[in-house]
C-alpha cells in the first residue's frame, strides 16, 4: 500500500505543474485515468490509495484568497500601493488627500497609480472612472463598490 501511494505521489510530483494549470475535475479526472490504468482501483472504483490515512488526507488541500474583503482591508490596500509608489511621501498620504492638489502628481503619475490599483485587485479601471478617481477614499468607494462591500 505504501509503495502505491509512493508511486502516485512521484506521478503527482512530475506533473506538479500540469495539476496546478489543469481545472480541477480534470485533474481528478486525469488521476482516475492513472488509478484506472495501474489497477489502482477496487470493486466499487474508489481509489484504495484514498481509504485511511492516505496521501490526500493529510492536509494537501488548496487554499483561496478570502471571498469578501473587508472595508479596513481595502482602505489598507489602497493607501499600501499609494504608498508604495516613488513620487509619493508617507507623511502627506492620507485617505482624503488630492493626488495633484496635495501630493503634487501630474496626470501620468495619476494614471500610474491607478494602473497599480488595477494590479493590485485585479480588475479593470474603464478611463472615464479612473479620470474621477483622484483621492484614495474615491479609489476605495469604487473598489468596494465593485467588490459588493458596504459599511
Amino acid at each position: 500500500m505504501a509503495a502505491i501511494a509512493q508511486g502516485l505521489r512521484c506521478v503527482l510530483a512530475r506533473n506538479v505543474c500540469a495539476f496546478r494549470t489543469l481545472p480541477r475535475m480534470t485533474a481528478i479526472c486525469v488521476q482516475q485515468k492513472y488509478l484506472h490504468q495501474n489497477n489502482l482501483l477496487d470493486t466499487v472504483q474508489r481509489p484504495k490509495i484514498l481509504s485511511g490515512q492516505g496521501f490526500w488526507q493529510k492536509g494537501h488541500v488548496r487554499h483561496f484568497a478570502e471571498a469578501k474583503p473587508t472595508m479596513d482591508k481595502i482602505r489598507e490596500r489602497v493607501l499600501k500601493v499609494c504608498a508604495a509608489y516613488d513620487k509619493v511621501t508617507a507623511d502627506k498620504l492620507s485617505l482624503d488627500s488630492h493626488f495633484m492638489n496635495d501630493l503634487g502628481l501630474d496626470s501620468l503619475d495619476h494614471v500610474e497609480v491607478i494602473m497599480a490599483m488595477e494590479d493590485e485587485f485585479g480588475f479593470e479601471i474603464p478611463d472615464s472612472d479612473a479620470e474621477k478617481l483622484v483621492r484614495p477614499a474615491d479609489i476605495v468607494r469604487y473598489i468596494a463598490d465593485k467588490e459588493d462591500v458596504y459599511e
